[in-house]
């Protein structure tokens, strides 16, 4: 297969992956506000497993470095099918989402007590 080709399905799957991610993190607070905090719970411990595989690689994604395998092209969004402003700010911007996910889903809990 061309590396092109390989390239393409390493951002597809690398894509999909984020979606999932992205859609617990936002899920978060939604099952919350629905009053599912064991839902919101398995999510915050899902989501930290991904936290910790960022972590263990140095904050970045191991289908990274499989992508720069296939190119030279090291643009925020070379690895993955996303807007590059989004790809820049990704961290930023879902790590925020998680934690205050977190801090309502500690607040929903406590005041349920």
């Amino acid at each position: 297969m061309a590396p092109e080709h390989k390239l393409h399905w390493v951002k597809l799957a690398h894509t999909v992956i984020w979606a999932f991610f992205a859609g617990c993190v936002v899920g978060i607070p939604v099952f919350v506000v629905l009053g599912r905090l064991e839902v919101a719970a398995v999510l915050i411990a899902v989501v930290l497993g991904e936290v910790l595989v960022l972590a263990f690689n140095g904050m970045r994604c191991p289908l990274t470095d499989v992508a720069g395998r296939y190119t030279t092209e090291r643009q925020a969004n070379f690895d993955i099918y996303l807007p590059l402003w989004l790809a820049r700010h990704n961290q930023r911007i879902f790590g925020m989402l998680y934690a205050a996910g977190v801090a309502y889903t500690a607040a929903a809990w406590w005041a349920g007590r």
